[in-house]
């Protein structure tokens, strides 16, 4: 009975339970599901909503408000609420609106993604490696690379700022959205682009934005095609680097020089929206004028200067400076430097202009030659010796040359070079000053007498020379005629006979006969010959003694007239002595004896 009886008590109970479940549904299928409810009262910071449950819930209101706005809610209006839990600790329904959003935004995001349309959200926070954005609810991640197209080094003008993303990676059940602001930009500059390589021709005035610069220019954004802005047509004047005027995110009005259909490469230029400072150049810078400038580069070959923005000109290292040769330009000018120039040349179709900066000071070979005129004589330093001569410093910081040929009379150039060093101090004779080429030629054996001219003054050629024989050699003999000068006779002009043409017959201080038969002043030689005596002597000889009436022979000519050059001799040395008239008395005397006892006339012999 006692079981009959509990049986019939529970049954009532498992009935309205059964009946409430079928009344209500089952309550934990609506958990994480968004409700619509009825907001039954505002209770200070917090709104009761019934979504039809056990109980009610509660909501803060600034859950329900935008950013930056106050919500405005009263009994009655209908709201969308996340279920959280069934209920709380107080046995309230835990709701909530921002979750409610975040799954309609998920809802809408979801389908945007799918249709790869674009969505708008807001910036609002800073995170590692990127950004946060709101996407109407949702929150999504922003990596620091899909910003913008380039890098962006301050971001706080594109936060609270509501902007156009494309959602790159969705993941509902872990919430996790990637969205890019690159992207979008892309694409747009894409359009852009193809709308302005349509319309680009040269010499279009465009504005673009510096985006990067390299050694050799910089690349312009034309908004959404880049644009080549070369280092040398930035400006008229001189740059070394673009970044002396240019910098990144810069905004520059540039002109379309050249532009590839093709390629699509757009070179652009600055200077051309300026005046061209190159036009009539020629007629503001006369050849011969002088100008002051400002040295803006060095090389290894000379200095540029300016002389008025955009106008540079060259001075060559050889035009820097009279005295200082094969010197680095930057040991004469510096960089900066005002320096005042002569206009040597102007090529305005090469835009070149020719400076010289030693013009404008005084040349120094001129100075040189108003104060030591040719063959003034001064003292000087060798500074250089070298295998062609000597260098002497001269007043006015120039040096001048004395040549090997003009140190010595006597001995060769090798040799007299021997006798001089470097830092000696020489007195030397002005031979020519030549101002065009910048040289100045000098001679020390000029300081003295030609000892060659004293010795040749008195001789000739053809005049038969008495000689001592100075030196032996195989080639001839070298003879000093007399006292002074030294002539050399040929080994084949030694004698008529080729048997006797050996050098080695004679000895050194013999005393010989010999005609001259060339002085060369240049060479400073005079040649000899015995041969040519010999010949001369028998010509003279058949001349005055030669008869084809009387039947003489060659060789008794030649006697004849060799006994009389002898007796001729004789006579002059005896002329010097006191008994020279009677010994020429005895000698005639003997000379009429021999004649009487031969029956020869002696006045026909004479």
């Amino acid at each position: 009975m006692a079981d009959v009886a509990s049986e019939t008590a529970a049954a009532p109970t498992e009935s309205f339970a059964a009946l409430l479940d079928e009344s209500l549904g089952t309550d934990d299928a609506l958990e994480g599901k968004v409700l619509r409810g009825t907001i039954i009262a505002i209770e200070g910071d917090t709104a009761v909503v019934d979504v039809g449950l056990k109980s009610e819930g509660r909501v803060a209101l600034k859950e329900f408000a935008e950013a930056g706005q106050m919500p405005e809610l009263k009994a009655g209006d209908e709201v969308e609420v996340y279920l959280e839990r069934m209920e709380n600790k107080n046995g309230e329904a835990m709701l909530s609106r921002e979750k409610a959003k975040r799954e309609e935004a998920w809802t809408q995001l979801a389908k945007s993604f799918d249709s790869n349309e674009r969505v708008t959200g807001t910036i609002f926070g800073r995170v590692k490696g990127g950004f946060t954005v709101d996407l109407s609810g949702a929150v999504a991640f922003l990596p620091g690379s899909q910003v913008d197209i380039r890098p962006v080094r301050d971001v706080s003008p594109l936060m609270g700022t509501p902007q156009p993303f494309q959602i790159l990676k969705m993941d509902r059940s872990r919430g996790n959205i990637v969205v890019s602001r690159r992207a979008v930009l892309e694409e747009t500059r894409a359009e852009q682009r193809s709308e302005l390589v349509a319309n680009l021709k040269e010499g279009q005035v465009l504005q673009g934005v510096v985006k990067n610069i390299t050694d050799y220019g910089a690349f312009v954004d034309l908004g959404g095609v880049d644009g080549l802005l070369h280092v040398t047509d930035i400006s008229w004047k001189r740059i070394n680097h673009p970044t002396e005027v240019l910098s990144i995110g810069q905004q520059v009005d540039v002109q379309v020089i050249r532009f590839n259909a093709e390629t699509q490469r757009i070179s652009l230029g600055m200077k051309q929206l300026e005046a061209d400072p190159w036009e009539g150049v020629a007629a503001k810078y006369p050849v011969g004028t002088k100008f002051t400038g400002r040295v803006t580069n060095i090389t290894d070959y000379g200095a540029f200067v300016e002389l008025e923005a955009g106008i540079e000109g060259l001075v060559h290292v050889s035009e820097m400076s009279w005295t200082k040769k094969n010197v680095h330009p930057g040991k004469i000018v510096s960089t900066s430097q005002e320096v005042e120039v002569m206009i040597l040349d102007v090529d305005e179709q090469k835009r070149r202009i020719s400076l010289g900066l030693k013009q404008c000071g005084s040349n120094p070979w001129e100075g040189f030659l108003e104060n030591h005129s040719v063959g003034s004589e001064l003292e000087g330093e060798i500074k250089n010796i070298t295998e062609f001569g000597l260098f002497v410093g001269l007043p006015g910081e120039i040096d001048g040359m004395v040549h090997l040929s003009d140190l010595d009379w006597n001995l060769s150039g090798e040799e007299a070079v021997k006798q001089y060093n470097k830092g000696d101090s020489v007195k030397v004779k002005v031979l020519d000053v030549d101002v065009e080429k910048e040289r100045v030629s000098l001679g020390i054996k000029q300081l003295g007498e030609d000892p060659f001219a004293g010795s040749t003054e008195n001789l000739k050629r053809g005049d038969v020379v008495t000689c001592t024989v100075h030196q032996v050699v195989d080639n001839g003999l070298e003879v000093q005629i007399g006292d002074g000068a030294i002539g050399f006779i040929r080994k084949a002009e030694l004698s008529r006979d080729r048997s006797e043409q050996q050098p080695s017959r004679f000895a050194v201080g013999e005393k010989i006969d010999a005609r001259i038969t060339a002085i060369d002043p240049k060479t400073r030689k005079i040649a000899l010959s015995i041969k040519q005596r010999e010949i001369a002597e028998e010509k003279e000889a058949v001349a005055e003694y030669g008869s084809t009436e009387s039947g003489a022979s060659l060789g008794d000519i030649l006697g004849a007239a060799i006994s009389k050059a002898a007796r001729q001799r004789d006579a002059d040395s005896a002329a010097a002595s006191p008994a020279a008239e009677e010994a020429s008395g005895s000698e005639e005397a003997s000379e009429e004896g021999q004649a009487e006892e031969t029956g020869e006339n002696p006045d026909e012999n004479k």
